[in-house]
């Protein structure tokens, strides 16, 4: 019975020893590559366990900042986790390197890109410029930030299309994020009423316009500005705050609606251009 599990035992470490790679200093066995995988599988379930207990209790939009960083955090410690092993098991890592050096310089001019855009994403995680959840535009377009990855960041605009950016983008070019500081935004419509009009019924009504609003916030105030004595009209901006500048647009439309309304209620009326044309005859 000894001499069966001797043989069992023997023949499990044989398997275990049985070399992959060879090297003249240098060899990974399958008891290596199982250790690498035990161990990867072992890191996993203990980086969600301290995940789970980290973001718990902490509110939803917490927990999405923290999603970026874990993942960051888990590709360091897998990392960690496969040279570790490698190096306890007796494989020199700088020979391995050495022998590699060729390869990852021309890997490195043909991914440069992609080298450039993994740098950027790993700094915008370690410094929080950006956040899962902000609202920010870009080239033009607002959306709101879905999710942030190694390569690239999914945002999801106004028209409920996604757009994924490379993340060299956010280094490279101006952003602006609208929710960075903090969710409320000030938002402003801007309109002319005819000249003669009675300009202090007109800051009434603009301020009206805006307090019946859904999504107005009462604080900060709203104003109105006097903007500017135009060609065809005077210009008036009502300037108003809100805490969804997602839904901004939306919002803009209701104001104007209810201006429109509340100007033709009040005989205040919203000229058009007007241009004098002068024919000479020869």
């Amino acid at each position: 019975m000894k001499e069966i599990i001797s043989s069992i035992i023997s023949n499990i470490k044989e398997f275990f020893s049985y070399p992959l790679y060879k090297g003249d200093s240098s060899t990974i066995t399958i008891g290596t590559i199982l250790a690498i995988v035990f161990s990867c599988v072992l890191a996993y379930y203990l980086l969600k366990l301290i995940r789970k207990l980290v973001t718990d209790k902490l509110p939803l939009d917490d927990k999405r900042k923290f999603v970026s960083i874990f993942k960051f955090t888990n590709y360091i410690v897998y990392i960690l986790v496969v040279i570790t092993v490698l190096n306890s098991s007796g494989v020199d890592l700088t020979v391995l390197l050495t022998a590699s050096a060729a390869l990852f310089v021309g890997l490195g001019f043909a991914l440069q890109n992609l080298f450039q855009d993994i740098i950027s994403g790993i700094l915008i995680i370690l410094d929080q410029s950006l956040h899962v959840g902000d609202v920010i535009e870009i080239n033009g377009k607002v959306g709101k930030v879905l999710d942030i990855k190694l390569r690239t960041t999914r945002a999801i605009t106004r028209d409920d299309k996604v757009i994924i950016i490379p993340n060299h983008i956010f280094l490279a070019e101006v952003v602006y994020n609208f929710t960075q500081n903090h969710k409320t935004t000030r938002e402003t419509v801007t309109v002319g009423v005819a000249y003669g009009s009675d300009t202090r019924l007109v800051e009434k009504l603009l301020l009206q316009s805006v307090a019946e609003q859904t999504g107005v916030l009462k604080s900060p105030k709203p104003t109105v500005v006097f903007k500017d004595f135009g060609d065809s009209a005077l210009i008036f901006d009502v300037n108003f705050f809100i805490n969804d500048s997602f839904s901004d647009p939306r919002i803009k439309s209701e104001v104007r609606f209810r201006i429109d309304k509340l100007f033709r209620e009040h005989k205040i009326s919203i000229p058009f251009p007007q241009r004098d044309v002068h024919i000479f005859n020869k």
